[in-house]
């Protein structure tokens, strides 16, 4: 089960839990006890990514529906009702981020499909069978917020072929008064006496500043990221206590802290965690979702004022012996003239010890994005490896967040160049230090993960097997093929297409498969609407043809990313054979196996 977000209102706590036992259905939770009755899907597909799919207010929830993407109002102790048409095409209207204005009127993020040409998205007010359309006209839209005396209405944002950690703009009641194509602003929110705050990257680091007297003065000034990559909505990193200060999150070196903002100076509050996004505040507290490198995710409230922790809900409720954990080791490593940087997990199972002189298997993860970051905290798919034999490598290559934003743009024009360096130097810095068998390594990613796999696969001779989970492999079909939010993303990442359609072609794995001579396996959700399964049947197709041992397997039903129980152990289990076969080793697990075509 996966904790997703939270909010407080007047005293009772509220959460999101997705959970994998129930087909991926997410259900808000109140105090511990589910709000959301079964047959519905607390989940939006606005920019497909979604978030912010639901809010409260006085014991109401409001909250978008997966199956039909329509808002329902559920009462207490009622049962949810519609309270948005129903659209001509099927989900055609989505709604997500939204809050409820004084007069009970819902104020949100709308997407519009219509056939044949690009979605519409907007901030509409909903009021009984009204709809206000309150901004339209640029490409993208989010954090509608209101001031506390209701009347003034801020917002963010932003047109293609930016994505929201590109370029930004803060408008107040449709007049813009921050931002730029190249600033990216994040979270505007009202102070207790009505002073617009926000996040901007204009000196290089998401830091705090403030609108005041018709001008943007810093509210504090550090070497640190108080902001996260707005891939989902809902997404909140600081909030104001009943005096003005603030309680935020801060991040250096892809590690989350906690810190006070009193008079322009932060003051960090000792806890244990390394990730504590989404962060908000409610009275004298703060509450967040706390990670750990040890402890299973959580529902934490935390007192400013002493420090004090109350867990309020684990995601899991059993314990790990930590004879089976491996602890993260962060390293930064020599990377083609810079410095990169990753997390380095050692194999680790109390029950087993490797043969006399033996080095492990190495598997480099490449996380997804490519825009976003990998921090140290439990992470179950990591354990299941390093409890089996193989070392890890968590890799944050340039391009990822957490380190700046001149380490962010690192892989603006570069994407398919940075990362494969930064993967594969990753892999040979280990092997160099003495940590890893130099002719096991292999690589696995999702995504834009997957994309790097692939590359890696493709371009470099570093690895002897890769995992690909629903990978980007031709540039150009993910550009005609993809949906809105990342439709203009290559823009930045590669070059203004067409016009730099050469390098789409070049650093595009599935046109280069014959130099592909490792064994892969394929992941694929037959629902994916970011990937679509044609990316991946691409690649597996041209492997066939070539007699490259392959394996492809797909989950029916699912998107992009896997959310059903069943799929994710499979997915898991599958691998591990698969690596068993290409490094001739037996997995103790009871596995059934694929067929891998063309191993002999």
């Amino acid at each position: 089960m996966t904790l997703q977000g939270v909010a407080v209102d007047r005293g009772p706590v509220y959460w999101a839990e997705a959970r994998p036992s129930e087909g991926g259905r997410t259900v808000v939770v109140r105090n511990g006890v589910d709000v959301t009755p079964a047959g519905f899907n607390v989940r939006t597909a606005v920019h497909e990514y979604g978030g912010g799919a639901w809010w409260v207010r006085d014991g109401v929830v409001y909250f978008a529906n997966w199956d039909d993407q329509r808002l329902y109002r559920q009462d207490p102790g009622g049962s949810p009702v519609a309270i948005t048409p129903k659209p001509d095409i099927p989900r055609g209207l989505r709604y997500a981020d939204g809050i409820v204005a004084p007069d009970g009127s819902l104020i949100c993020v709308r997407e519009r499909h219509v056939e044949g040409r690009e979605a519409f998205n907007e901030i509409v007010r909903i009021s009984g069978d009204d709809v206000e359309i309150v901004a339209q006209g640029n490409d993208f839209y989010s954090f509608p917020r209101l001031s506390p005396d209701g009347k003034t209405l801020a917002w963010t944002e932003w047109t293609h072929p930016n994505l929201p950690w590109d370029g930004t703009y803060l408008s107040v009641d449709g007049s813009v008064i921050a931002g730029a194509m190249d600033e990216s602003i994040f979270q505007p929110q009202w102070s207790p006496d009505g002073v617009l705050h926000f996040i901007s990257d204009r000196n290089g680091w998401w830091n705090i500043y403030r609108y005041a007297n018709g001008s943007v003065e810093p509210v504090v000034e550090m070497d640190a990221d108080f902001g996260v990559p707005q891939w989902a909505f809902g997404s909140s990193t600081y909030g104001f206590l009943p005096d003005g200060d603030i309680v935020c999150m801060y991040e250096r070196n892809a590690t989350q802290s906690i810190g006070v903002i009193r008079n322009g100076s932060l003051q960090a509050i000792e806890q244990p965690f390394t990730a504590v996004v989404p962060l908000i505040t409610s009275g004298n507290h703060a509450y967040f979702i706390g990670a750990s490198p040890t402890e299973h995710t959580q529902i934490v409230r935390l007192d400013p004022a002493t420090g004090a922790i109350d867990v309020i809900k684990t995601s899991r409720e059993d314990t790990i012996d930590t004879g089976y954990l491996s602890v993260p080791e962060a390293i930064s490593y020599p990377s083609e003239g810079r410095t990169a940087n990753a997390f380095f997990y050692a194999p680790r199972n109390n029950d087993f010890e490797p043969p006399s002189g033996d080095k492990p298997p190495l598997l480099v993860f490449s996380h997804g994005g490519p825009t976003g970051n990998v921090r140290p905290i439990l992470n179950l798919t990591i354990q299941f490896w390093t409890s089996r034999g193989f070392a890890v490598v968590d890799v944050n290559y340039g391009g990822s967040t957490g380190y700046g934003r001149d380490y962010r743009r690192l892989l603006n024009g570069n994407w398919g160049v940075v990362d494969v360096e930064d993967s594969v130097n990753a892999a040979r810095y280990l092997v160099q230090r003495g940590d890893v068998d130099g002719d096991r390594l292999a690589i696995r990613g999702g995504s834009a993960g997957g994309f790097t796999t692939l590359a890696c696969l493709t371009f470099t001779d570093v690895f002897k097997a890769g995992a690909n989970y629903f990978g980007v492999a031709d540039f150009e079909t993910f550009v005609a093929d993809t949906h809105k939010f990342e439709s203009r993303y290559l823009d930045s990442l590669v070059g203004p297409y067409p016009e730099r359609k050469d390098l789409y072609h070049d650093r595009s794995p599935a046109n280069f498969v014959d130099r592909i001579s490792v064994p892969v396996i394929t992941f694929q959700g037959t629902e994916d609407a970011i990937v679509p399964p044609s990316q991946s049947e691409r690649i597996v197709n041209a492997l066939r043809a070539k007699h490259v041992p392959c394996a492809y397997v797909t989950y029916e039903g699912e998107q992009h990313g896997f959310r059903q129980a069943k799929n994710i152990i499979h997915s898991l289990e599958t691998e591990l054979y698969f690596y068993g076969r290409v490094f001739g080793f037996n997995p103790a697990d009871d596995i059934a196996g694929v067929e891998i075509e063309n191993l002999n």
